[in-house]
């Protein structure tokens, strides 16, 4: 059953420092439920499954949208589409896996409403753009009407779809340092394209290898042992009997656990030899 949209209160900020005002405040039945491209909200609304019934839309507050460099720090505003990801000099010259990764996200419909903002704060495991931000150890930047504070990526999610988001909060930001070493992104599902991930895998080559996994568990996920195990030298075999035991895969509709096991096995093959 649709959402009867005659229930729903809608406040549209002009500058941040009234979101943050409007977050605080709240709404009449509780926290207000922000909102930007609305791809994942929309579709929650269709069926009715939403609860809340007050929100703030962020879409005029411009300067979220910004993507730019602070020093040797790629800061990309929460607002900032999948699109302008693709668009962007900078980031298609700092992170490039994660232009990979936007170029992955829905069609070019979805591209130009969803936000990377949005896609952090909905937290999905499946989320593309997640495993990018693990591995190049991204900061997420908070605000509310105190002040802002900044958490790091790996210690932002504490369960599926839960996060350090304190509910007056706002993602404003996400900043990513300097990358060393050859990035690679790859995305397994049902198709080539529009498709949800079964697993999908953003990791970096360098010294120290950092490697995150998507759709495999409750959240994006790190697998520092068998990135040490790499940095040590182990053969590619003797690092995928690693991985074997470092992630436990979740059973879903999408895919079954051993499927999983064994794409993510196959997809630390296909890194390490394409970034050979």
């Amino acid at each position: 059953m649709r959402t009867a949209l005659s229930r729903l209160t809608l406040h549209e900020p002009r500058t941040l420092a009234s979101a943050l005002k409007l977050m605080r405040s709240g709404g009449p039945s509780g926290p207000l439920v922000p909102i930007a491209g609305c791809t994942d909200v929309y579709v929650q609304l269709q069926f009715g499954a939403l609860p809340a019934s007050a929100y703030l839309d962020l879409s005029r507050l411009a300067p979220l949208r910004k993507i730019r460099m602070h020093g040797d720090v790629l800061v990309i505003g929460a607002l900032a589409t999948f699109a302008d990801i693709i668009g962007s000099r900078l980031v298609r010259r700092a992170l490039p896996m994660l232009v990979a990764a936007s170029r992955e996200i829905g069609g070019p419909q979805i591209q130009n409403r969803g936000t990377i903002g949005g896609n952090v704060a909905n937290g999905s495991p499946a989320g593309d753009s997640l495993p990018v931000l693990a591995a190049a150890e991204a900061t997420v930047v908070l605000a509310n009407a105190d002040g802002e504070r900044r958490v790091p990526f790996s210690g932002f999610y504490t369960g599926y779809r839960k996060s350090v988001l304190k509910p007056d909060e706002l993602i404003i930001a996400i900043e990513i340092p300097v990358v060393e070493g050859v990035q690679w992104f790859r995305k397994v599902g049902t198709r080539a394209a529009q498709a949800i991930s079964k697993v999908v895998m953003a990791a970096v080559r360098s010294s120290h290898p950092r490697i995150a996994l998507g759709s495999v568990a409750p959240t994006v996920v790190r697998l520092p042992r068998t990135e040490a195990a790499l940095a040590s030298g182990a053969g590619i075999a003797e690092a995928q009997g690693v991985l074997r035991e470092e992630i436990q895969p979740i059973d879903d509709m999408r895919s079954t656990a051993a499927y999983r096991l064994q794409v993510s096995a196959n997809l630390l093959e296909a890194f390490w030899e394409a970034t050979a």
